[in-house]
């Protein structure tokens, strides 16, 4: 399994345990996914992060159940394995960007079984780091199509869906409370 953390910064030798920046409820019994940890995220999963870090998105990828109606509403004739909705005002950023991929070992990570995310309680050296300096042409390179929008606010109804549909940074996202 090979895990991955995304990073603007091209020099960190080591990842160090620490809380998110903003916490989220994480349901019973989860609110320790708050506090100091290392997050990676597995290859499969890993357009989730090809983005700039304060770039607000919703990732859609066909689930095991999802049906057919839901796949022609949300995908239509797209064969892409996922969809990605942008803002248009993301845009130049998206093109602009340069994000730095860690390769991280598999060990000390645990699964949280929720669209490929890892995480460490302990401090990881990575194995390696490849800089991407073209983020749509990776998104395309991993079978993602980007779509653009005005606002992401008027997909709120892909979550009531057999799709899967991971929203980032929505808080930055415009109409988004």
């Amino acid at each position: 399994m090979q895990l991955y953390h995304f990073s603007d910064d091209p020099g960190i030798a080591v990842f160090q345990p620490r809380p998110v920046r903003v916490p989220s409820a994480r349901g019973p019994g989860r609110d320790w996914l708050n506090g100091p940890l290392v997050w990676a995220i597995e290859a499969a999963w890993q357009a989730l992060y090809l983005f700039p870090r304060d770039c607000p998105r919703i990732l859609l990828f066909p689930k095991a159940d999802t049906t057919a109606a839901d796949r022609a509403a949300w995908f239509g004739e797209s064969p892409a394995r996922a969809i990605a909705y942008v803002e248009w005002d993301w845009l130049e950023a998206l093109r602009a960007a340069t994000l730095h991929r860690y390769a991280l070992p598999g060990a000390p990570f645990e699964s949280l079984e929720d669209a490929g995310m890892w995480v460490s309680r302990q401090s990881v050296t990575p194995l390696s780091r490849e800089t991407l300096t073209d983020l749509p042409g990776a998104l395309r390179a991993a079978g993602v199509e980007l779509r653009l929008t005005e606002t992401l606010a008027h997909l709120r109804p892909v979550w009531d869906t057999t799709l899967h549909a991971s929203g980032i940074r929505l808080r930055h996202a415009k109409d988004w409370t």
